[in-house]
């Protein structure tokens, strides 16, 4: 894994990619600390098992999850949607 600093991540951006397309993990710092990681696609992209899996947790989270008595159109009226 290769640690570059912001400023010379940002001059050789082309370079990082290059690493990252390779396969390689790329951590970027500024001032010491760590503050991003540039890490290669998983391949073949998200899983449809945990995409299923994601759907059913968000369709159960909101059951029984009410306006009340408000409606969408007024929220959005009000600004708050």
């Amino acid at each position: 894994m290769r640690q570059v600093g912001a400023f010379e991540a940002k001059s050789k951006l082309g370079q990082l990619l290059d690493w990252v397309e390779a396969g390689e993990e790329v951590i970027i710092t500024r001032r010491g600390k760590v503050v991003a990681k540039l890490v290669p696609p998983r391949s073949g992209g998200a899983d449809e098992e945990q995409i299923r899996a994601a759907v059913m947790r968000i369709r159960q989270m909101r059951r029984g999850v009410t306006l009340g008595d408000m409606r969408i159109k007024d929220l959005i009226a009000e600004g708050r949607l």
